[in-house]
């Protein structure tokens, strides 16, 4: 389809003759753009990160931070993309552009370095500068500090990971940078203000983003594809079973970058509003497919606390812009983050084909090491959370880095305590064996006994012996073991602690 245009900096650009398996990255550096750049080519480390008009939360548009090394450029078909270069307004005839607020941060306090990363987390920080609900200070706050060459404000009366100013630096644990220099960063972005009134950008957030654009866009011998309608996309599923499907394509893209995996077709569901939705009803919350996680989060804003507890230690924010559950769950990892807390909840997923739709417990929906009972021409439409929730709940990840890691283990909790007994236990595991799994002989051990540390020990003992852990780079069987009984201890503690203060 020679048709399918994106709009880059404001400027209307084919897609063709790009191949379908296209990356943005590659997209726009053969455009001369090159302040995106390649780094990791696994979505990492933040090099690539350009802006998207995307669906707001609070607002009818968000601009969204994502890896342009991942995401498929036939997957913007339609949509606005803004690069490092397009945040710099252009000046008069013969003036040099003025820089971006953030841009001009960045280079008065010295958070350049190198400038190899720069222009990545000039974009993750801009998508940060225009969140609608963050509580920025006045503008001419940061600019005395930035005269005053001041970095000590950058905490004051908050906590160390968010500035004065309203600024998250989770928006920015997707960004690598090479030569360390991440103070002088953290100083840019508690400095930066608020958008004045003429900031285009700003303003664009007042306007509905670009609708979805249907898209069958075919070269090099493969196909990519967005229907307009979850009935199409079933049809065609029923009639090329091995397609590839997509959300935010966090997981494909590393697979085509990294291992150089090709298919014929790829079906993109991201954009379809039956897998979009978010609903709380008397019994559960029904959670869209492929809502990505950071909609998700901010649309819930902490009604469901397992998931808001497991949402910062989901790889970055710049993944999480565009990963899904349905994504998540779909690929059928055994280390995903999402598998065990869900599994703790009680969920189930909504599959659907063209014949219909059935609920099946995620208890049941694991069969093997990466196999589940999703059907040839099956894909995830939601995701069912029972409620009422349990009160008692935690999610515990170990990994090497406390962010952006991939887990060693993974361990959720949900439980009824009344009157000292636990009357129902639900822990979720990840890491410790071929598939996530529940730790049923662990719940067995806890429900009907009181909650004390004799309890606990003991369950701990036989949550240790759950799984089949085994070793590898990340981690050997023993540690995982271990981890397991200490993380009910840890529960524990806390529990006890939040009882007596």
């Amino acid at each position: 389809m020679v048709g399918a245009r994106i709009t880059v900096n404001g400027e209307d650009t084919p897609i063709s003759p790009a191949a379908p398996h296209t990356t943005v990255l590659d997209f726009l550096r053969e455009r001369g753009l090159t302040g995106t750049k390649e780094g990791c080519a696994e979505g990492e480390c933040g090099a690539c990160s350009v802006l998207v008009a995307r669906p707001g939360v609070n607002k009818p548009t968000d601009w969204v931070a994502v890896n342009a090394c991942l995401v498929p450029v036939a997957a913007l078909d339609g949509q606005e993309v803004v690069t490092s270069e397009g945040l710099a307004a252009t000046g008069a005839p013969g003036t040099a552009p003025e820089l971006h607020p953030v841009q001009r941060e960045m280079a008065v306090r010295g958070g350049s370095q190198c400038g190899y990363c720069t222009p990545g987390f000039v974009c993750s920080m801009a998508a940060e500068y225009y969140r609608p609900d963050r509580c920025a200070h006045d503008a001419s706050d940061g600019d005395s500090a930035a005269a005053a060459g001041s970095s000590t404000h950058s905490t004051t009366g908050t906590d160390p990971e968010h500035g004065p100013n309203g600024f998250d630096l989770h928006a920015l644990s997707g960004n690598l940078c090479r030569c360390t220099g991440y103070r002088p960063i953290r100083d840019a972005a508690f400095a930066v203000g608020a958008p004045t009134d003429e900031d285009p950008l700003a303003r664009r957030r007042e306007q509905a983003p670009p609708a979805p654009v249907a898209t069958r866009y075919a070269g090099d011998g493969g196909e990519f594809v967005r229907t307009d309608t979850l009935a199409e996309t079933l049809r065609l599923l029923r009639e090329r079973p091995d397609a590839v499907v997509v959300a935010g394509s966090t997981d494909w893209g590393v697979e085509v970058n990294i291992r150089s995996r090709r298919t014929d077709c790829v079906v993109a569901v991201d954009r379809l509003p039956e897998l979009r939705e978010l609903r709380t009803g008397s019994d559960h919350i029904e959670i869209g497919a492929a809502l990505t996680l950071t909609e998700i989060e901010r649309r819930l804003h902490g009604a469901v606390p397992l998931l808001a507890e497991l949402f910062p230690q989901f790889a970055s924010r710049l993944i999480r812009n565009g990963a899904t559950l349905g994504g998540n769950l779909g690929t059928g990892s055994p280390i995903g983050d999402s598998p065990p807390v869900l599994l703790a909840l009680e969920a189930s997923v909504v599959l659907a084909d063209a014949d219909g739709e059935r609920e099946v417990p995620l208890a049941d929906y694991f069969t093997g090491y990466r196999q589940s009972v999703r059907r040839p021409g099956e894909l995830i439409r939601s995701v069912r959370v029972p409620l009422p929730l349990s009160p008692v709940t935690a999610f515990h990840k170990i990994a090497k880095r406390r962010f952006d890691d991939i887990s060693s283990v993974a361990v959720a909790f949900a439980l009824d305590v009344e009157d000292g007994i636990v009357r129902k236990a639900r822990i979720g595991l990840g890491g410790v064996a071929a598939t996530p799994i529940r730790a049923l002989a662990a719940e067995t051990a806890l429900e009907g006994w009181a909650w004390t540390a004799e309890t606990v020990e003991a369950a701990a003992e036989v949550l240790r012996a759950q799984g089949t852990p085994m070793n590898d780079h990340r981690a050997s069987a023993e540690y995982r073991s271990a981890m397991l009984g200490q993380s009910l201890l840890k529960l524990y503690a806390r529990t006890t602690e939040a009882v007596s203060s």
